[in-house]
Order: C-alpha cells, then sequence, then structure tokens
C-alpha cells in the first residue's frame, strides 16, 4: 500500500498535523458537508419549505459513521459529480418519508464553498493559537537576552553590535502583526454561500434571502452581501495569510540555521537523544527544524500564487479555479500547521550560546564600530569626510589584518588632530554603540508583560 507524504504512516509528521487533517480527510470532510446540509434542512424547515420533521430526521442520520464512504467514493467516480454520491448514500440511510427533502436547492459550490469557510474559521482558530505560542516563545527570548551583545550583519556580514533580544523582538512585532491581521480577516472569511445555480437564489423564490440568513446563523458563519461563486477574493486573502505567517516562520528558520552554522555557533535548535544527522557522517547534527520551515513556506507560497490565479474567474460560475481550491487549501493548511508545530518546538527549546555570540563580536577586532568613530569625527572634519578618512583606514587595516585601534594610528586619527585615547577607547565599546535596541526591546515587550 502507497501513500503520498502527507498521508504516509512514515512521512506525514513532516507535512501536517492530526489535529489540521482530521478537519481535511474524507471524514472530516464529510462530516462538515453534512453539518452544513443539516443546517440547510433545518433552515428550510424554519420557513416551511421542507416539513420540521423530514430536518430532524436528516440531522439525525447525516452523520459520517452511518456511511459508507467506500461507497461514497465509487458512486461519486461513476457519477462523475462531487456530491450526488454523498446524496445517494445519504437518501439511503434515511427514512424513506425523508429522503426526497434533503439536498433540496443548493448547488455543489453552495456546499463547497461554505465548507471552505468552516475551513478558513477552524484553521484560523488553530494557526490563531499556535502564531500566540511562537510569539511568547519569542517574547520571552527578547526579553530574557535584553541585553546580550552579539554582531548585527547586513549582506551576511558583521555591521554594528546588537543584542540577541533586539532580533527576538523583530520576531514579535511580526508575529503580533500577523495576529491583528488574521483577527481582521475573520469576518471578511468566515462567509456562507448559499444561491443555487447562478447564487441568485432563483429556486426559492421570495423565501432565498431570509433562507441564507437563516443557513449561515445554523452554521456561525456571516452572511454575504453578494453570492461569491466567482469572487474568490476571500480564499486569495486566507492563502496570502498562511503564505505570509509560514513567511515569517521560514525567516526565523533561516536564521537559525544560519546561525547554528559550527563557524558561528550563536544558536542551536533543541537536539533529542538518538536524533541522526547522517548515516555516513556520526557526527552531524542537522537543523532539521528550522530548515524544514523554509520547505514548507516555500509551498505554501507557492499555493498562495495559485489562489491569486482564482481571482481571475469567468461569468457566474467558473470550476477552473474552484477545482484547483480542492488541491490547493487543504495542502496549504496541512503544511501551515506542520510549520506552527515545528516553529513552537524550535523557539521554545532555542538554546542561546552568549559566550559565543560575545567572542564572535570580538573577533571582528574593532571593526563592528567603525560607524561610532566616524561620528566622533565627523563633528570635527565633517561627516563626509570622516567616512573617507575611516574608510582609508579600515580597508587598510583588513589588508594588513590589524584591529581597528592600530588602523585609526596608523591613519593619524588618533592623537591631535584627531580622536584622543579615551574617546577612542569609548567608541569601540559595543555597549555604547548598540542605540536604541533596548528601547525597541522594550517597546516590543510592553504589550506582553504578563507572558513570557
Amino acid at each position: 500500500m502507497t501513500a503520498l507524504p502527507p498521508d504516509s504512516a512514515v512521512y506525514r509528521h513532516l507535512w501536517s498535523t492530526d489535529e489540521v487533517r482530521a478537519l481535511l480527510d474524507d471524514e472530516g470532510r464529510t462530516a462538515r458537508w453534512l453539518d452544513i446540509l443539516v443546517a440547510l434542512a433545518r433552515a428550510q424547515a424554519a420557513h416551511g419549505i421542507v416539513p420540521a420533521e423530514a430536518a430532524e430526521e436528516i440531522a439525525r442520520h447525516a452523520r459520517v459513521e452511518l456511511l459508507d464512504l467506500e461507497r461514497v467514493a465509487a458512486e461519486t467516480r461513476a457519477t462523475g459529480h462531487s456530491t450526488l454520491g454523498l446524496i445517494r448514500v445519504l437518501r439511503d440511510v434515511l427514512p424513506p418519508s425523508c429522503a426526497e427533502w434533503v439536498y433540496v436547492g443548493p448547488t455543489v459550490q453552495d456546499v463547497t464553498d461554505t465548507w471552505f469557510a468552516l475551513v478558513m474559521r477552524d484553521v484560523l482558530d488553530i494557526v490563531e493559537r499556535d502564531v500566540a505560542r511562537c510569539r511568547d516563545a519569542a517574547v520571552a527570548l527578547a526579553r530574557r537576552h535584553r541585553d546580550t551583545l552579539m554582531c548585527g550583519r547586513t549582506h551576511g556580514q558583521p555591521g554594528l553590535p546588537i543584542t540577541f533580544g533586539y532580533k527576538a523582538a523583530v520576531w514579535v512585532g511580526e508575529l503580533d502583526r500577523h495576529l491583528v491581521r488574521l483577527a481582521e480577516a475573520r469576518p471578511r472569511l468566515q462567509v456562507a454561500q448559499l444561491g443555487g445555480a447562478l447564487g441568485t437564489l432563483e429556486f426559492w423564490g421570495e423565501q432565498g434571502p431570509g433562507l441564507l440568513d437563516d443557513f449561515a446563523y445554523q452554521l456561525g458563519l456571516g452572511v454575504p452581501d453578494m453570492p461569491w461563486l466567482t469572487a474568490r477574493d476571500r480564499l486569495a486573502e486566507f492563502a496570502t495569510l498562511l503564505a505570509m505567517v509560514t513567511g515569517t516562520l521560514g525567516k526565523i528558520g533561516n536564521e537559525i540555521y544560519e546561525l547554528q552554522r559550527p563557524e558561528i555557533g550563536e544558536l542551536a535548535e533543541p537536539f533529542t537523544p538518538g536524533q541522526v544527522g547522517s548515516i555516513t557522517m556520526p557526527h552531524k547534527r542537522n537543523p532539521e527544524l528550522a530548515e524544514h520551515l523554509d520547505t514548507l513556506a516555500r509551498c505554501v507560497r507557492a499555493d498562495a500564487g495559485t489562489a491569486l490565479e482564482g481571482l481571475v474567474a469567468l461569468h457566474e460560475r467558473d470550476g477552473r479555479g474552484w477545482k484547483a481550491e480542492w488541491l490547493w487549501l487543504p495542502e496549504a493548511c496541512l503544511l501551515t500547521g506542520a510549520a506552527l508545530s515545528f516553529a513552537g518546538r524550535l523557539l521554545e527549546g532555542l538554546q542561546v550560546n552568549e559566550p559565543r555570540m560575545r567572542a564572535n563580536l570580538d573577533a571582528q577586532r574593532g571593526y563592528p564600530m567603525s560607524e561610532p568613530v566616524m561620528r566622533l569625527l565627523a563633528g570635527r572634519l565633517g561627516k563626509h569626510v570622516a567616512h573617507e578618512q575611516v574608510y582609508a583606514a579600515t580597508m587598510a587595516g583588513v589588508e594588513q589584518q590589524v584591529d581597528l585601534a592600530t588602523a585609526l594610528r596608523q591613519a593619524g586619527l588618533v592623537g591631535p588632530s584627531g580622536l584622543s585615547e579615551e574617546d577612542l577607547a569609548a567608541a569601540l565599546d559595543p555597549r555604547a554603540a548598540l542605540g536604541a535596541t533596548g528601547a525597541f526591546v522594550d517597546r516590543v515587550l510592553a504589550p506582553h508583560a504578563a507572558t513570557g
């Protein structure tokens, strides 16, 4: 028996979580579709479209455990229709007096789009919870390492000193903004769809608008101002949100991946005894969690690209983009669930090597403090002249492999016409070159005083 990676007993832990998978597998999807049919029957009963007793019989029998899903699959293949197999099997388990009252009037897209809305609601619950988990772990890191000196890097090269708390606070701010985005999106995304063939509610006549209201109420969803059969912006927004969340996680993963390199050695992801990095090189401890976050983020971004393609839809129904949603939406949800699970473990168990951070900063021989030196000289020489002279001194010093203080002295920038030895010592103190890092960390952490 074979299975693709997301469903493989061997590999599925890499591509999702059991919690998200339960929402989207055959049982989970069918159970939700049945919930939608029950909500429709009850709303129709309230409007006298179906008998009240029929609606309650439908509610009693529309349970996934009562259905033969193998037969549903066979009927679906035989009919070539997305929901007719389900309806046939459901009708067979209903009392004969009720079988004609199930699925009265909706189109298959009413069911699937409403299911999409329920999936988005349920997945957003998970995403918000797990983003908050990652954010809280980042808060703890930012607070604990507010003053932990390290070398800041631009273009992969040493820059000014920063603190690790400053780096972690950047993560906190980004994750906080994602939580705001997710909350703001909910009213737009959690919206039912019911309209019939072209969305016009024609099948139900004058009762249609009220039926839509009651149907949405039964499911705890919002009521759309218009049918969204070819207005796929809601799904595109959802996919983009997942891509943004996983993109942030991928960025964090890449940062840890780079800083775990032994020649840097400033961070390390948690290690479980028995974890094997290589079948040929027994010494290796690979950054498996950090690395996989980038992989997952790439795949979700690809799904978001497909979702954006769906915005270009034709007329009042267009199966092309809609059917693509059946593929990308579950996949994006599964991958996002996995990414958040891995990121939570990574951030909560992250190992921070403070001595190595300081050693790596000191190994730069003072050059990360070239800006404070230039700033002091600017008051005497002018900013641009100071830059030119410090640039010449540092380039010569790097070539000669001497420290910054020596390079500045050799260039004549320390002495009667330049900096005093006291000024130089102050300018070369990394803690004096942190700028507003502490203030920024405090500002980001202020709303989280009770966490971390």
